[in-house]
């Protein structure tokens, strides 16, 4: 899932300078650093107690969607005042509750550490080089904004169809289109704080840290079927 506010004119050069766009950049850097705490530790929380179950099936698919939308309204409600860091961060440990049963379930693995951290560092490498390429990229890609938010919506369908089939060819080719959206998401969020399309580093963040999530569960998932070994 993802959450991205609507693309503003590019051609009207958002009437901020150079220094204030690299600040907003440099904001939402060290918050999406930050952000990276909780989410750890709500994971670790949730395999620690055993939550994984509780994350289950419908009444797992029911939680994530009204906590996640219910955080990311108060998010976007208190983005402008200093409560809004705080509310982000109390998302990104729900998040790290989430994501605790595919840890869980990877941990179950005998090489279930080796392919939590092969994500973590695939993730990171997308990262970079999203980051990268939108930094030295001329053109407007502000159009692939729609396309992507439409995209998102597909996969979220498909994926909540897939829990109930329960495919696991379906989970693959899931997977392997989340990790494609994502990634591009990441580079048109990027490029629009660049640009000076987003100006408000706490919903920049919010952006990016979706994007990042959702790269590297989908990217844990393939490796969990694909590289997993049992005992």
């Amino acid at each position: 899932m993802n959450e991205h506010a609507t693309t503003m004119d590019y051609r009207a050069g958002y009437g901020l300078s150079a220094q204030e766009r690299n600040k907003v950049l440099r904001n939402t850097y060290w918050l999406l650093a930050l952000s990276l705490v909780p989410t750890v530790l709500g994971a670790w929380m949730g395999v620690a107690l055993g939550l994984g179950q509780v994350f289950s099936g419908g009444l797992g698919l029911v939680l994530f969607l009204g906590g996640a939308f219910g955080f990311i309204y108060a998010i976007e409600k208190t983005k402008n005042s200093a409560t809004g860091v705080p509310v982000l961060l109390g998302f990104t440990f729900f998040m790290g509750l989430m994501l605790s049963r595919l840890i869980e379930s990877t941990l179950g693995f005998k090489n279930g550490p080796e392919l939590i951290m092969t994500a973590f560092g695939g993730t990171a490498g997308v990262f970079f080089l999203m980051a990268s390429v939108a930094s030295v990229i001329k053109r407007d890609i502000s159009g692939m904004g729609q396309w992507l938010f439409v995209g998102t919506i597909v996969l979220l369908v498909g994926g909540i169809i897939n829990m109930f089939v329960g495919s696991s060819t379906g989970m693959v080719v899931m997977s392997m289109v989340a990790i494609g959206i994502f990634s591009a998401y990441m580079l048109y969020d990027i490029k629009q704080i660049i640009d000076g399309g987003e100006t408000n580093y706490i919903s920049a963040t919010l952006a990016l840290y979706l994007d990042i999530v959702n790269v590297f569960q989908s990217l844990l998932a393939l490796l969990g079927i694909f590289g997993g070994e049992r005992d």
